[in-house]
Parts: structure tokens; C-alpha cells; sequence
């Protein structure tokens, strides 16, 4: 008899009202997408961006019904993620849910990677995320409520490709280290970090691809076809929800079958 509660709050969690996410890299691709089903599934969202585009963004969702406010930062400074945990304070008086997604993608031959190139992707991928984290971390934990920290990696961050630059693939890895290390820290505050790690989902760089290029790739993935980017936003809202509340320092393969483990 003891078990029929439980069943029934694991039917309801993945509602998400009463929360609040931000989500970086909130304008376009994976972001906009994870950020739609956010809202969808009932959370309060701050879209942040490097581009002011966010703030169309923001004004079509709000448009759609959705409760959404758009700031404009830069994640790799400390000052960029003080203004966006800020507008989220502003905004809806917290925030309990990040998704660190802002990222620089690159295909630079190893032996061509400039210091500066380097650098600066490592600094809105890696660092972005570390900075992001730390200070949502440290905002849940003072809060006392727990909360949700997912951070964006990729299949590049766990095995060799072509198709990635070196420098993107490192700094993927590295958000698997941060992911584990800032789970581990975190998890007596309730708050639980974890990674999503997305491959072959459609994009419009993936549909500009030759037609040769793109059947190579489709032949690779066990399912037969390529993800959808709906399907990497209902991966975060589940582990956004209470149903993923007992999974912290994972990572969440969503790439068809790519890559098994």
C-alpha cells in the first residue's frame, strides 16, 4: 500500500510549476529548444544570451503564454553571470533550475588552433560553465530549497571525431569533470548537477551538411534517423523534475545509440 504514493508523484513530476530556470545560449538551437519545453512543462524561464535576439525570444514566448524574461550577458565573466542571477531575482524572486548551455562550436584542425582561438572558446565553454555553477550553486545552496544544475556536453567530450575541432572536444570533457566535481559538493544541499550529452540532433548546420556527408553520419546511429531537438528538451526537463531528483553526477546520452556505455 505504502508504494501507491509514491507512484502517483512520479506520474506528476515531470510538471514543472513553482520553478524557475535559467537557461544560457537561450536564442537559438538547442537552447531555444530546451528552454521551450521548460516552459512548457510549467517553469518560470530566464532566457540569457550573448545576442540581443534573446529578447525576441522572450517576447514570443511570452506571446505563446510562457512566463519569460530575457537578460543579455556574457557567461565567461563573473560580472555577466552576477547580471543574469540578478534578472532572475528580479524577475521571479529566484532561480532553481540552470541549464548551462552557451557555447562556442569550432572544426579548426588541431595543428591550425590558435592560442587566441583556444582561449576563447575555453573561456564561454569551460569557464562559462564553471562560473555558472559556481553561482547558482552557491545561490541554491543559501536559498535551502535544492535545486537542478544541468550542464551541456556533447559526444565530442567522449570519444574522437572529425567532425569537432580539439579545443570543443576538451572543453566538453572538462564539463564532464565539472559535472561530477560540483555534484559531489552540491548534493548535501539537494541540489543535483548532472550532463546531457547530444549528438547528431537536427540543426541547420546538420541539414547544410552535403547529402553524402549527412547519409555517413545517419549511418552511424543505431536508430536510423537523427534526434530532435524537442527530444534533448524533454531529456532536461525530466531531469529538471522530481522524477530525476535521486540522479546527480550523471551523464545523459541522447545520440541514438552513437555511443553505448
Amino acid at each position: 500500500m505504502a508504494a501507491a504514493p509514491v507512484a502517483v508523484a512520479l506520474a506528476a513530476a515531470p510538471a514543472l510549476a513553482g520553478r524557475v530556470a535559467l537557461v544560457t545560449g537561450a536564442a537559438q538551437g538547442l537552447g531555444l529548444a530546451i528552454a521551450r519545453a521548460l516552459g512548457e512543462a510549467g517553469a518560470r524561464l530566464v532566457l540569457a544570451d550573448s545576442q540581443p535576439a534573446v529578447q525576441e525570444v522572450a517576447a514570443a514566448f511570452a506571446a505563446d503564454g510562457l512566463a519569460a524574461h530575457a537578460v543579455v550577458a556574457d557567461v565567461a565573466t563573473e560580472a555577466g553571470w552576477q547580471r543574469m542571477l540578478q534578472a532572475g531575482c528580479d524577475a521571479h524572486g529566484f532561480v532553481d533550475v540552470l541549464v548551462n548551455n552557451a557555447a562556442r562550436t569550432a572544426s579548426t584542425p588541431l595543428w591550425d588552433i590558435s592560442v587566441e582561438e583556444w582561449d576563447a572558446l575555453m573561456a564561454v565553454n569551460l569557464r562559462g560553465c564553471f562560473l555558472g555553477c559556481r553561482a547558482l550553486g552557491a545561490h541554491m545552496r543559501a536559498r535551502g530549497e535544492g535545486g537542478r544544475i544541468l550542464n551541456m556536453a556533447s559526444l565530442a567530450g567522449q570519444q574522437a571525431s572529425a567532425a569537432t575541432g580539439l579545443h570543443y572536444a576538451a572543453s566538453k570533457a572538462g564539463i564532464l569533470a565539472l559535472t561530477r566535481g560540483f555534484a559531489t559538493e552540491l548534493a548535501p544541499d539537494r541540489i543535483t548537477v548532472n550532463a546531457l550529452a547530444p549528438a547528431a540532433i537536427r540543426s541547420p548546420a546538420l541539414d547544410g551538411l552535403p547529402e553524402v556527408r549527412q547519409q555517413a553520419l545517419l549511418g552511424a546511429i543505431p536508430l536510423g534517423r537523427f534526434g530532435e531537438p524537442e527530444e534533448v528538451g524533454a531529456a532536461a526537463v525530466f531531469l529538471a523534475s522530481g522524477a530525476g531528483a535521486f540522479i546527480t553526477g550523471a551523464t545523459l546520452d541522447v545520440n541514438g545509440g552513437r555511443l553505448m556505455r
